[in-house]
């Protein structure tokens, strides 16, 4: 199941508000630097977890955080972004769990997925994510 984990923005105090981005725009950036730019269509909040479970375990250092340039999800505002092997390992989860999501809707035939061509492609995609 995608998607079950989400924050209640509006019960976060602005300090917690600011983590949680953080690690969004962590992954994110994770995931282009490491898997190139089409892969942030995968940047979820199940895999960003990750990233949150693992800075709760390591803690929090200044050399865990780095201010990213501005972004279009941001309102084109610079933000500090967490960075690291959480936001590696969120990216990495992230991308299995599409690569799983792509292969059931290709095995499930749902929608586009049902012409041969694209479900071709999308196997191709998500083999390359799984490696």
């Amino acid at each position: 199941m995608f998607g079950i984990v989400r924050p209640c923005t509006h019960r976060l105090s602005e300090g917690l508000r600011t983590e949680w981005m953080a690690h969004l725009c962590g992954l994110c950036l994770a995931l282009r630097a490491d898997h190139g730019q089409f892969a942030r269509i995968v940047t979820n909040y199940d895999g960003l977890i990750v990233s949150v479970l693992t800075e709760a375990q390591t803690g929090t250092t200044p050399a865990g955080r780095r201010t990213a340039g501005p972004c279009p999800l941001r309102a084109m505002r610079t933000a500090p972004v967490a960075m690291g092997e959480g936001a590696r390992l969120a990216a990495a989860v992230s991308l299995v769990l599409a690569s799983a999501k792509v292969r059931d809707h290709v095995a499930d035939r749902d929608g586009l997925l049902a012409r041969r061509p694209v479900a071709a492609a999308a196997r191709r995609v998500a083999a390359g994510w799984d490696r």
